[in-house]
């Protein structure tokens, strides 16, 4: 899951952008609401966790342009802002939940995989298609009962794939799934990642569209 973290915290902000790294997801991660504004409308993004207490532009005013313009991206609203009155104030406007600081780092995540699941129609936190079972809470897969080992950024690819079955995801946007701004992208690294889970989970899954990028069928016993 690639999430933008909109926290003026630094130490904070620090924090939160390694621990969810360890935990499998590329972060983005920008100081003030303009930043975040900009980085909203430029990049592929899974997530966003938003701070309210933005400088330059205040959390709310992010949250509600972003949802004025249409855009349907789960928001996790975490702030120090603690009463009943600013919680109802960010979900009217369109948060999707809300944590108050301080928080735990697992409750985060977990809140995070809700939001994008019911964002994409699913309601329970384990991925069933044809044989295989994808839990992105373990980081485990299982093909007919039995426990495939993969490397991270190949758990990440085969996870995008599946949470938007039925789609042609070019290399660009699996790339902007695995890769933050900070961090380098070889040239064949998807094709590389691709490869691999053939080798492991059989060629006939992830099909190539030539010219145009990757795709898994979509089956409906998800």
């Amino acid at each position: 899951m690639r999430i933008l973290l909109a926290e003026d915290d630094r130490h904070l902000g620090e924090g939160l952008t390694l621990g969810l790294k360890q935990l499998g997801h590329t972060v983005d991660w920008v100081l003030d609401g303009l930043a975040a504004e900009q980085a909203l409308s430029t990049e592929n993004l899974d997530a966003l966790i938003l701070d309210l207490g933005l400088p330059s532009q205040d959390g709310l005013h992010v949250l509600q342009k972003i949802r004025k313009e249409g855009m349907d991206l789960p928001v996790l609203i975490l702030t120090a802002r603690d009463t009943v009155e600013n919680r109802i104030e960010g979900l009217d406007l369109g948060a999707d939940d809300y944590v108050v600081k301080p928080f735990d780092l697992l409750e985060v995540n977990a809140r995070l995989r809700a939001i994008t699941r019911r964002r994409e129609g699913r309601s329970a936190p384990v991925i069933n298609y044809a044989d295989l079972e994808l839990d992105p809470a373990a980081r485990s897969l299982m093909k007919a009962g039995e426990e495939i080992k993969l490397g991270a950024n190949e758990f990440a690819v085969l996870e995008y794939l599946l949470t938007h079955q039925g789609r042609i995801l070019s290399r660009q946007s699996l790339e902007e799934s695995l890769y933050g701004w900070d961090e380098g992208v070889e040239s064949n690294a998807v094709e590389v990642y691709i490869h691999h889970l053939r080798k492991k989970l059989g060629k006939e899954l992830i099909r190539t569209i030539r010219g145009v990028g990757y795709t898994i069928q979509k089956i409906t016993n998800i």
